[in-house]
């Protein structure tokens, strides 16, 4: 099965592909079909915003489209950087990092919980969605460790496997809110007879 994934991140479309295909899914990107697409992410929840995007870019290609929206949110700070995650300092995920290490700074270790958020929506052709949802616990760090995964990964330490900057792709998948909201997705593709 064919799913376009409606994101730009690289990242993202990494873990995609490396989770699905070995499921049998075929994991389109925009640039496979030279699409151009950003939707506006207005909604006030990851999954309003994974909505927005699959609605749009299935919309926009006639194909089943596959979106997430996910983010970091952190006890400390009431929640932030929440839906904002990616946009957080207006920068590159070097600024968000150093943007939430600075927000951070006066914060012992026990109250640095956090977790990762992922909603994911596959939108149909036929105007029905498919949604899921993933989260992973841990605790942010005191300075980026490790060139692994992307985002926040160099400051999240995973309750199970530690530093996701610092864990293999597969190690990351087997824990983190995107694995998880992905082999939901796939039980609930399957229970809908979709695949």
């Amino acid at each position: 099965m064919q799913l376009l994934a409606a994101t730009n991140n690289k990242g993202k479309l990494r873990e995609y592909k490396r989770m699905l295909e070995p499921l049998g899914f075929e994991i389109l990107s925009l640039s496979d079909l030279s699409l151009q697409a950003d939707p506006e992410e207005t909604g006030s929840s990851f999954a309003e915003n994974a909505r927005i995007k699959a609605g749009y870019v299935c919309a926009l290609s006639g194909l089943p489209a596959l979106a997430d929206d996910s983010g970091l949110c952190v006890d400390a700070l009431d929640g932030a950087p929440g839906i904002y995650s990616a946009r957080y300092s207006g920068g590159s995920d070097e600024d968000n990092n150093q943007k939430l290490l600075q927000e951070l700074k006066d914060v012992p270790m026990e109250k640095r919980t956090a977790r990762f958020v992922c909603a994911i929506c596959c939108a149909w052709p036929d105007g029905s969605f498919t949604e899921t949802e993933g989260v992973c616990e841990g605790k942010i760090d005191f300075a980026p460790v490790g060139e692994e995964g992307f985002g926040y990964d160099p400051l999240f330490l995973s309750d199970e496997v530690g530093s996701f900057g610092l864990a293999s792709p597969e190690e990351k998948d087997a824990v983190s809110h995107r694995g998880a909201a992905l082999r939901e997705l796939v039980a609930r593709l399957k229970e809908e007879n979709r695949v």
